[in-house]
């Protein structure tokens, strides 16, 4: 095993592929060839981190996390880049990582291009040079984003379509335009028909039932494009998918962009924008209803809408799904929960299948109580730890007493006090006693790790035990962090997705009310 680990960091992002020179094997040629100059290169462990195809901009970035990750750990010693570009566009993280992470790991940082080594400045990252460059490789990430975006807008002015899946009833052309999907356009035209006539979201859904035709999602499937799972949807159309589409403006030829933005470049965070800010291009693509329809549907369906009523609060709101056809389940009257699609047609198998509320919130609690386990052996886990941490002191404590033996013989040669063939056959031997040791120490410190996070997941059990135990009845808090989903069947049963099932005494989460 050797001792010096050197970390090759190499990154290609998609505009980068038209460059040769930032190509993967030149930059892996370009990182040994350093590697290879550097003094500790014979007793060395070269690992490699590419990342192909990302942005520099974030650190979101899988082989940079996994190298971070045991830098954290202490597993590298160096890490090599071609320039400080490849390593991350954003100049706070980056002088982040060089600054303040790697020296206090005691990870050496080269990059190649940029001649700066961490090894050559104590306590900065090289001057103002090196500030410049990260403000530089920064701003040049701006730029091109900027104008990616506007690149993009301009394909959309000129009616090409951007996004990956059209809305139902469109369909992408050969030349990468939205046309009209002849076979399903005139559903569209039927909802916002219906919608004008006076006809509720509920209703429209009953009419499209009954009329056997597939759901958007059905309809993709059928087509070869399996983008959601529609096992249990039953052909029973969703009221939100109706007015998704009576709201869509794309349906009158208009497309909208620039709804949502990002908090900052290179973000992945969005947040909406002020419809006012939106960005619309008329007679983008052909429309499949006029403006006066798509108006009167509008104006018609608004006074059905619930926008101005304040939602309803109670225990398990937003938990409560139907077991036949996975849809959220709705209140009525604040007394019971029902499946609104079951309304559809009386042969749908969820059809009258409701709870009381009162009595969903009793069975549940009385569910997670029974199945709670009660003996966790948090006593056993804390010794176990205990022990392991013993052990793996009295082992660090062994490897500074070879590294002091190890600076010991040296300085003995350096004084004259042993000879050269003295001092190499006695370093052979610590450098093997070091070896061994560090194989020793590796193995305990994964074990102390796992049984620490087992001890921490065991105390976080134990707490729950006493929180559920201490309770007299469910509570929001309760709730949020035990159940993801209850699904309720015909015949007054129920099952709980738990959020967690490490404290349960069995996984089955299965009871009749």
């Amino acid at each position: 095993m050797r001792n010096y680990v050197i970390a090759l960091y190499i990154r290609l992002s998609v505009e980068d592929f038209k460059t040769e020179s930032l190509s993967i094997p030149n930059q892996k040629l370009i990182l040994r060839e350093k590697a290879m100059s550097l003094p500790e290169w014979d007793n060395s462990e070269i690992l490699e981190f590419i990342d192909n195809g990302h942005t520099g901009t974030n650190f979101e970035r899988p082989a940079v996390q996994e190298l971070l990750t045991m830098v954290r750990a202490g597993k590298i010693n160096c890490i090599i880049v071609k320039d400080l570009s490849r390593f991350g566009r954003n100049s706070i993280e980056t002088g982040y990582f060089i600054e303040r992470v790697f020296p206090l790991y005691h990870t050496r940082f080269i990059s190649v291009s940029d001649d700066f080594d961490t090894a050559n400045f104590k306590g900065d990252t090289g001057g103002i040079d090196i500030a410049f460059k990260y403000l530089i490789s920064e701003c040049y990430s701006r730029d091109m984003s900027m104008k990616t975006k506007s690149a993009k807008y301009a394909k959309m002015r000129r009616g090409e379509y951007q996004s990956v899946i059209c809305p139902y009833g469109y369909r992408k052309s050969a030349d990468g335009r939205m046309e009209p999907d002849e076979d399903v356009a005139p559903n569209v035209q039927m909802i916002f028909q219906w919608a004008s006539e006076g006809n509720t979201a509920a209703e429209i859904t009953r009419k499209l039932y009954a009329m056997n035709i597939p759901t958007p999602g059905e309809y993709r499937k059928l087509k070869g494009k399996d983008y959601y799972n529609v096992s249990r949807t039953n052909g029973v159309w969703s009221t939100s998918t109706v007015l998704r589409i009576l709201e869509d403006q794309r349906y009158i030829g208009t497309y909208v962009i620039g709804k949502r933005k990002v908090k900052e470049i290179g973000s992945r965070h969005t947040q909406l924008k002020d419809e006012s800010e939106w960005f619309k291009i008329p007679n983008h693509h052909p429309a499949i209803v006029s403006v006066d329809l798509f108006e009167k549907a509008n104006a018609s369906i608004k006074r059905f809408s619930l926008s101005n009523k304040k939602p309803r609060d109670y225990l398990l709101r937003g938990k409560v799904f139907c077991g036949c056809c996975d849809h959220a389940m709705s209140l009525r009257n604040g007394a019971w929960f029902y499946c609104r699609h079951s309304e559809v047609a009386e042969t749908l198998p969820c059809h009258g299948v409701r709870i009381k509320m009162a009595d969903l919130e009793q069975v549940v609690f009385e569910t997670i109580r029974a199945q709670m386990c009660p003996a966790l052996g948090i006593d056993s886990n804390k010794d176990k730890l205990d022990l392991q941490t013993v052990q793996q002191a009295e082992h660090e404590e062994k490897l500074r007493s070879i590294q002091d033996s190890k600076r010991h013989l040296y300085e003995q040669y350096a004084l004259g006090e042993i000879d050269l063939e003295t001092y190499r056959t006695r370093k052979a031997v610590y450098d093997t006693e070091l070896v061994q040791a560090k194989n020793v120490h590796a193995v305990i410190t994964a074990q102390t790790k796992q049984i620490k996070s087992d001890y921490e997941i065991k105390l976080k059990q134990q707490e729950i035990v006493q929180e559920v135990g201490n309770a007299n009845m469910l509570t929001k808090a309760l709730i949020d962090r035990l159940i993801n989903k209850v699904y309720v069947f015909p015949g007054d049963r129920i099952e709980i997705e738990y959020a967690t099932q490490d404290f349960l005494e069995t996984k089955e989460s299965e009871k009749e009310v």
